[in-house]
C-alpha cells in the first residue's frame, strides 16, 4: 500500500479499479507491449485475452479469479520488476488514460472538491495500479503485492488485495489517516467486492454484475452506470506553455485532477 502525505479529511472514497473506473481489466490492458518486450509468449497473451472476453462478459466470480490468481502468479516468476514498472511507465498514457470513464472521473472530481481522499484498491498488481492512480490524482492505493527477491518476482503473492483483503487494506488505511468508515463511500462492479462495499458507510454499486446487482437492490444501494470511456486529455483544450511548464512542475495527475475540477465547479455556477 502507497500513500502520499497529506491531511486526512476523515472521509475516503474507494474505487475499484477496473470495470468502475477503467472499461477494461488492467492487467489484461498491458499484455501487448508484455509480449513485445519477451515477458509474456503467444500463448500466454491468448489465455490473457480469453480471461478478458469472461471478465467483460459476466465479471468474475470467486473461482474465476482464483483461477487468475494462480496464472498470474505462475506467469510473472522470474519477471524483473524494474522492467514492468518501465513498460507500465512507457505506455500507460496511450493504453489507460483512452479506457478512463468519464463519469468516473467526474465523481472522483467531485469527492476531492468535497475535501474527500480518494483511494484506488485493487487486486491488480502495485506496479500497475499505482501509477493508473497517480493519473487520477488519487491520494493513496491499496493493490496486490508480490514477493520480490533480487529485483524479480519469486511467483508467491505477498498481499492479495481481493474480496476481505481490500476490507483489510482500508481498515489499515482508515486506522492510520483517521478515516471514519461509516462516513466513508465504496465503488465497484464486482459481487467479489461486497465486503468492502459493505464496510463502508456509503457503498454504492458502479456496472454491476448480475449477483451485485441483486444484492445492490435487496440492500438499497444506489445503482450507476458508467458507459463513456474516454481520454482525460481529450476533454480539455491544449495546453498553454504557462500550463506545459506547471505539468513539469507539479506532475500529470495535479493537473488532470485540477482541469477536472475545474470544470464541474464550472458546471454548478
Amino acid at each position: 500500500m502507497t500513500a502520499t502525505k497529506r491531511p486526512s479529511a476523515g472521509v475516503a472514497a474507494f474505487f475499484d479499479l477496473d470495470k468502475t473506473v477503467i472499461a477494461k481489466s488492467s492487467t489484461h490492458v498491458f499484455s501487448k507491449p508484455f509480449y513485445a518486450q519477451g515477458l509474456l509468449n503467444r500463448r500466454a497473451v491468448l489465455e490473457s485475452s480469453y480471461a478478458h472476453f469472461l471478465f467483460m462478459l459476466s465479471g468474475a466470480d470467486h473461482d474465476q479469479m482464483e483461477r487468475m490468481r494462480a496464472n498470474l502468479t505462475n506467469m510473472v516468476a522470474g519477471w524483473d520488476v524494474e522492467q514492468v514498472k518501465s513498460i507500465v511507465a512507457e505506455t500507460l498514457h496511450d493504453l489507460v488514460d483512452p479506457l478512463i470513464y468519464a463519469e468516473a472521473a467526474d465523481l472522483i472530481a467531485d469527492h476531492k472538491i468535497r475535501g474527500h481522499d480518494v483511494v484506488i484498491v485493487s487486486a491488480s498488481g502495485e506496479e500497475i495500479v499505482g501509477p493508473i492512480a497517480e493519473v487520477l490524482g488519487a491520494s493513496h492505493t491499496a493493490a496486490t503485492r508480490m514477493v520480490v527477491e533480487d529485483g524479480c518476482y519469486t511467483g508467491e503473492v505477498e498481499f492479495y488485495c481481493y474480496a476481505t483483503g481490500k476490507v483489510t487494506a482500508i481498515e489499515k488505511l482508515a486506522a492510520a489517516e483517521g478515516y471514519d468508515l461509516s462516513r466513508c463511500y465504496a465503488y465497484s462492479d464486482s459481487v467479489t467486492d461486497l465486503p468492502m462495499l459493505s464496510a463502508v458507510g456509503h457503498p454504492t454499486a458502479v456496472n454491476p454484475d448480475r449477483n451485485l446487482r441483486r444484492e445492490a437492490v435487496a440492500k438499497g444501494w444506489p445503482i450507476l452506470t458508467f458507459s463513456n470511456p474516454v481520454s482525460l486529455w481529450a476533454r480539455f483544450q491544449s495546453p498553454s506553455s504557462t500550463t506545459l511548464a506547471a505539468t513539469a512542475a507539479v506532475g500529470l495527475s495535479a493537473v488532470v485532477a485540477g482541469a477536472i475540477s475545474y470544470r464541474l465547479l464550472r458546471r454548478r455556477r
